[in-house]
């Protein structure tokens, strides 16, 4: 059985997207071409992913911090 976007031939991926606070966006599918969101039927922010996200340090730590 195919998924629904195959049989109707539109272009899509079957990973899942990955939204970081750092503005990047990544796919779990090794082989995807375009990690553009609207390509992909799963969309995640990272800070929701259970353990976080090591870019969520990373973007804290460059913060300005406020005095």
């Amino acid at each position: 059985m195919r998924c629904v976007s195959c049989r109707m031939g539109l272009d899509h991926c079957h990973g899942t997207v990955m939204l970081h606070e750092s503005g990047g966006v990544e796919c779990t599918d090794p082989h995807c071409s375009d990690a553009e969101p609207a390509r992909h039927a799963l969309v995640v922010e990272c800070g929701s992913i259970q353990g976080g996200c090591d870019c969520q340090a990373t973007f804290y730590a460059e913060l300005p911090r406020v005095s």
